[in-house]
């Protein structure tokens, strides 16, 4: 009986785990999350809130060890930003679990993460300059920053602006979300075949260099203390995504209204 409500317990986490995880974070942090969970998951007094704060602090705590300098204090600043981002998905699978998923809740979680990327890529841009003395990694750590910003302002301000278009557009998005449901096809239950063939097909989410990329770049660089060459990859590929999906944001506002005024 206890085996079978062990083996109940990690189900039920299991299906708390997003199925829309970023790269690094579906198939190493989040796994991690769960299993962590596993054991923490019914204490009380741990909030999904607390470990948000909890998560940021660690995060926090990292970009001073990047500042410090040192390829001792850049693994130990790899390590923490890794465990930032496990507490980062925890805290959501505990709200899940425990069916006490909030707005709020919801909105510093994402608020902390866009704060995390930035502390963490000035830190390490500050690292690079220590170094080199060269003014150029700052420079590439602002403009990734800035257009890795830009990704997510060009969707709000879409959001936005299709509201004065259409003022049920909130509550159509609302419901096209709710019906589009992704089913899990890897965890238990799963044949060793559909497992690998979910992680192969999980890499492709490497291209789209958001979060769950940077935790992998970070700490990778920070190990191999290849701090600058990490920061054109990542000033590089914001330039293309901030830009690209701006300009398809747009053309989809177009799209959209040129319908309006056929109807």
């Amino acid at each position: 009986m206890k085996t079978a409500s062990l083996t109940q317990r990690f189900n039920r986490l299991w299906e708390t785990k997003n199925k829309d995880d970023e790269w690094w974070s579906s198939f190493v942090t989040a796994p991690l999350a769960i299993a962590i969970n596993f054991i923490v998951v019914d204490i009380k007094w741990l909030t999904p809130n607390l470990i948000t704060l909890f998560s940021f602090i660690t995060a926090i705590i990292s970009a001073l060890f990047i500042i410090a300098g040192g390829i001792e204090n850049f693994i130990i600043a790899a390590v923490l930003i890794h465990l930032s981002h496990i507490l980062d998905c925890m805290d959501g699978q505990i709200a899940r679990y425990r069916k006490t998923t909030s707005h709020s809740g919801s909105y510093f979680d994402k608020l902390t993460d866009q704060i995390q990327v930035t502390i963490w890529f000035g830190a390490v841009g500050y690292a690079a300059y220590a170094q080199a003395q060269n003014a150029l990694p700052v420079f590439l750590a602002f403009i990734g920053v800035a257009f890795y910003s830009l990704r997510g302002y060009a969707k709000y301000v879409a959001i936005y602006t299709e509201m004065f278009r259409d003022s049920e557009y909130l509550e159509k998005l609302s419901k096209e979300a709710t019906r589009v449901k992704k089913k899990e096809t890897a965890g238990l239950g799963f044949s060793f075949s559909e497992n690998w063939q979910w992680f192969v097909r999980e890499q492709r989410k490497i291209l789209d260099f958001d979060e769950g990329v940077f935790i992998f770049m970070l700490s990778l660089s920070l190990i191999l203390n290849q701090l600058t060459l990490m920061l054109w990859v990542f000033a590089i590929s914001q330039l293309y995504h901030g830009l690209s999906r701006s300009w398809k944001r747009g053309s989809q506002l177009d799209r959209n209204e040129q319908v309006s005024l056929k109807k």
